[in-house]
């Protein structure tokens, strides 16, 4: 199926762009010429050495050079046209095939294992997305941030570290940038520099290319785990206590209106997944988000997505659009994977209209910052309401504000559980139903901290609780995080170092 190719003009590539090469970075692999010809044998066997000079995922620069020469030397003996009518599996055993051709070839003295992570690798940058398909296969990976070709950082257990990968040259990473983004109909270059999109497991993608990004493709990537996180979960973490996960689940399933506030990976979007699982299978859920990230498990669900401008800048679908269209497909509840704009006024508005049990995240530091977080959005939509009539629209939709925050050691926290009680005169009044307080450090300089009921014994929505049946259980969890907290305080002190 596979010959020596004759002529040096590359073929064109085939329209699949995930499966096969860009037809441009074809074209510059096929003038690349590799150092040693296929066709022509070394005398002498060559020994190499791939051992990494840096950390455990590093590779040493030979290895690199080898990877180059014999990834040309495929390129120019391999007919993409042909491969693409493979399938992925049996492309990737051509691949091998041909390589551990080229491996005999050239004379090189490879040990199997050596040989098995070069193939790998070759078959990630033509089939796949290249160096990133082992940290993609990580689980313990949270995100993935490539500052150009030669400089790539991963954030595990909530610290960054460098990774030991790097692209070949910023061609190579922004075809890879192409290839993600174009499965999901957009697209990003020069004339489109900025775009979102998302991989094929939910992962929240961003690309900035340049001229914007100087130094090559910028690319972010925000993992999401293979398996979905639940509330058991984040109790394991230490992220929520288990009466206070009780009081949560309790909180999703008498169908609060919940806003989930937090910075920038703090794990909102986690929560939210979570707190949705609490929904009946029976409601009918409408999710609106710029990239489809969340993962419902609940039969009846439908996921909208925003869509940006096409290249003669008409044809956008903003996130208010598709907030005001869900009004009209009889929803029970709407979540908004982000609030950060007009549609705020749209998603108040739903939750006033008896699609309780709505959700949405935003960025804010603390719940009161929250709440003029939307005021601010509202305001900056055009909305000529005074100040207190927006409060009032608050107060009357919104009935919890979730805090996350991700603390200085790296691990994240649900550090506060707010309700929203109503106004006295143009002041929004709020009471705490748990906090997370922060006790000091251990030896190792992890924070230890304890959640801890508010000083209001009885929430607000208790009579909700009571209403769908759940009272009594609302009641255990609060006595049971008060005992907890005051067990457990002075054992926590006694780890305090500082």
């Amino acid at each position: 199926m596979f010959g020596k190719r004759t002529d040096t003009k590359p073929k064109p590539a085939p329209a699949n762009a995930k499966d096969t090469l860009n037809a441009s970075e074809a074209a510059g692999a096929v003038k690349a010429k590799p150092a040693i010809s296929p066709s022509v044998p070394v005398s002498e066997p060559v020994e190499v050495n791939l051992e990494p000079l840096g950390g455990d995922n590093a590779r040493s620069e030979q290895y690199y050079q080898l990877k180059t020469s014999i990834f040309n030397a495929l390129i120019d003996t391999v007919d993409l046209a042909q491969m693409a009518a493979l399938e992925t599996e049996a492309a990737r055993e051509e691949i091998g095939d041909i390589v551990t051709e080229i491996i005999a070839i050239k004379s090189l003295v490879l040990s199997v294992s050596e040989q098995q992570r070069l193939i790998a690798d070759i078959c990630n940058d033509v089939l796949g997305y290249g160096p990133l398909e082992t940290l993609l296969a990580r689980d313990d990976i949270a995100d993935i941030m490539v500052n150009g070709a030669a400089l790539t950082f991963i954030e595990v257990n909530g610290k960054i570290e460098k990774a030991g990968i790097k692209f070949r040259d910023n061609a190579q990473l922004m075809n890879i940038c192409q290839r993600i983004v174009s499965q999901v109909g957009r697209r990003v270059d020069e004339s489109s520099p900025i775009c979102d999109a998302r991989l094929a497991d939910g992962s929240r993608v961003n690309v900035i290319a340049p001229p914007l990004a100087i130094d090559g493709p910028a690319l972010t990537i925000r993992k999401f785990k293979k398996d979905k996180l639940k509330l058991s979960d984040l109790v394991n973490f230490g992220a929520i206590s288990p009466p206070g996960a009780a009081i949560l689940g309790i909180i999703g399933a008498i169908r609060c209106n919940v806003i989930i506030s937090g910075g920038t990976g703090s794990g909102k979007t986690t929560l939210l997944n979570s707190l949705s699982a609490f929904a009946a299978a029976d409601e009918r859920i409408i999710t609106c988000e710029d990239t489809a990230e969340l993962q419902l498990q609940q039969p009846h669900v439908v996921r909208l997505e925003t869509r940006p401008p096409n290249l003669e800048g008409a044809g956008e679908i903003s996130m208010r659009d598709l907030v005001k269209n869900c009004l009209r497909m009889r929803p029970e509840r709407i979540i908004v994977g982000e609030v950060r704009g007009p549609e705020a006024f749209d998603l108040l508005q739903a939750m006033n209209t008896g699609h309780d049990g709505s959700m949405g995240t935003l960025h804010a530091n603390t719940p009161r910052e929250a709440i003029s977080r939307v005021e601010s959005m509202i305001t900056m939509g055009g909305f000529s309401l005074p100040a207190k009539t927006i409060r009032e629209m608050i107060v009357s939709a919104v009935d919890v504000i979730v805090q996350a925050q991700r603390l200085r050691d790296g691990s994240r926290r649900i550090i506060s559980v707010t309700e929203i009680i109503g106004m006295e005169g143009d002041v929004v009044i709020t009471q705490e139903v748990l906090s997370y307080e922060v006790l000091g450090e251990d030896a190792k300089g992890k924070l230890v901290g304890l959640h801890k009921p508010g000083e209001v014994g009885i929430p607000k929505f208790m009579e909700k609780a009571r209403y769908y049946g759940m009272g009594d259980r609302l009641s255990e969890a609060m006595e049971e995080l008060n005992d907890i907290y005051i067990r457990e305080k002075p054992n926590a002190m006694a780890r305090v170092v500082r």
